[in-house]
């Protein structure tokens, strides 16, 4: 495929497409050479599928138009009565234009190497517009966050007695977060005598995790909640437990200035919390040309790849932002295990309405503007090929697949129409089939 550059108009032709360079050059340079992905292949690939779904994508949008058409009509000739419609009638009339599809028969469906956090696990998720660098870090960085300061910044702790934020620490207020956290615990790893008030040290010994409360030991009342510890059995730093499939870790530190205070120098309780994340192409982000929509993808790239960093100031000082470790620990056998620092990410592409200006499509009758969905799909599942194929240090998909959220679908011919798309994605970038996994957003007339 040749190549030619526009300059009035910066960009670069591809047979049918007008590329804007910034996007092109992004790709080019950037991206195929370390994904190992042959250009002209790419190119080419990219060249057919918009030609076999562009006229797919605008037949759907006319669907749309003709059904609302209809449907705006049918109103004007059976106008309300009393503020209400016939409704048997209008569902009549819905079913006949086919707004309304008969309900077919149940159905089991499966697929395979879906992460756990994806098929089995529960847990909070987060959405984040992924051109802001620092957010989409922050969303990455989530699954683990520190029990006491969600306590202690927000008003699960009441502000009464003497228990305000203030300016700087409030013991009184830290008082009540301990006690909060340590009822979590007595509610969630209960141990077998009394409470983890009384706790005053924590030791591994023969496997088993055993907690001081002054003269006498205990344990937990279900042993197996106790996965885990970090440093020297005799006196570990830290001590990892699960419930429903997710974890809490105990932070001792005798030296800290909550831990000093606490009677088994306990410093903070650490919950795995957001176990997904949605990096968003979409809603929260304003992407009108390539270079947002460049901005976009560069930081799913680094997200993909485990070296998005950011750089910023906060309080006076630089801080620069990456992506978390794995979590190491000792098992209680004395084994290893890893736990994955980082929520499972999916990206969110854009819906089958929009069109964007960062690729000009000549299909024999002038030039427009590509349909920003075909774009998401042709660009972002090329950025994780490293991430799928396990080439990513700070892993996302642990199973080697890519999750991509696909927003405001009108019926079935609609999400066929992705699954098609998505399918000869894969074929063009050499995947498995079903590699990149769907997730229909329940949100949209004719998809609920």
């Amino acid at each position: 495929m040749s190549n030619s550059v526009n300059n009035n108009e910066n960009r670069v032709q591809k047979g049918i497409l007008a590329i804007d360079s910034q996007l092109y050059n992004f790709i080019e340079n950037d991206v195929l050479p370390r994904v190992g992905v042959e250009s002209e292949a790419y190119w080419s690939n990219f060249e057919e599928i918009v030609k076999k779904f562009t006229p797919r994508n605008k037949e759907l949008l006319a669907k749309r138009d003709e059904l609302q058409a209809k449907i705006d009509q049918w109103h004007l000739d059976n106008p309300a009565k009393d503020g209400e419609i016939d409704y048997p009638k209008y569902k009549e009339f819905l079913t006949e234009i086919g707004y309304l599809l008969p309900e077919g028969e149940d159905f089991e469906v499966s697929t395979e190497n879906v992460d756990a956090e994806i098929a089995s696990i529960p847990g909070p998720q987060l959405v984040v517009p992924v051109r802001n660098a620092r957010y989409a870090l922050n969303a990455a960085n989530a699954r683990w966050g520190s029990f006491y300061d969600a306590l202690y910044g927000t008003d699960v702790i009441d502000t009464a007695d003497g228990k305000d934020k203030g300016s700087s620490y409030n013991p009184k207020r830290g008082e009540a977060v301990v006690a909060y956290a340590k009822a979590f615990l007595d509610e969630n790893f209960a141990l077998a005598q009394g409470s983890y008030t009384d706790a005053t040290g924590f030791s591994v010994e023969g496997g088993e995790l055993k907690i001081a409360q002054g003269d006498s030991t205990t344990s937990l009342a279900n042993t197996a909640q106790f996965v885990g510890y970090v440093g020297d059995a005799s006196n570990p730093k830290g001590i990892l437990l699960k419930n429903n499939n997710l974890h809490a870790e105990i932070q001792i530190d005798a030296n800290h200035p909550v831990g000093q205070t606490d009677p088994a120098h306990i410093k903070d309780v650490l919950l795995e919390s957001a176990i997904t994340a949605i990096q968003d192409c979409e809603d929260s982000v304003a992407a009108v040309d390539a270079e947002e929509k460049v901005e976009a993808y560069r930081n799913w790239f680094g997200l993909m790849n485990g070296d998005l960093t950011e750089t910023f100031y906060k309080g006076g000082k630089e801080l620069t932002r990456q992506l978390n470790p794995d979590r190491e620990y000792t098992t209680p056998d004395g084994g290893k295990l890893v736990l994955p620092g980082r929520a499972v990410l999916l990206i969110r592409n854009v819906g089958h309405l929009m069109q964007n200006p960062a690729v000009l499509v000549d299909l024999g009758n002038g030039q427009e503007e590509i349909f920003e969905g075909i774009l998401d799909a042709l660009v972002t599942p090329l950025l994780t090929i490293n991430d799928i194929k396990g080439k990513n240090e700070r892993s996302n998909s642990r199973e080697g697949s890519m999750y991509i959220v696909k927003p405001k679908m009108h019926g079935p011919e609609e999400v066929k129409f992705a699954n098609d798309l998505f399918a000869a994605v894969e074929d063009a970038l050499n995947l498995p089939r079903n590699t990149l996994k769907m997730g229909v957003m329940d949100e949209e007339r004719r998809t609920t």
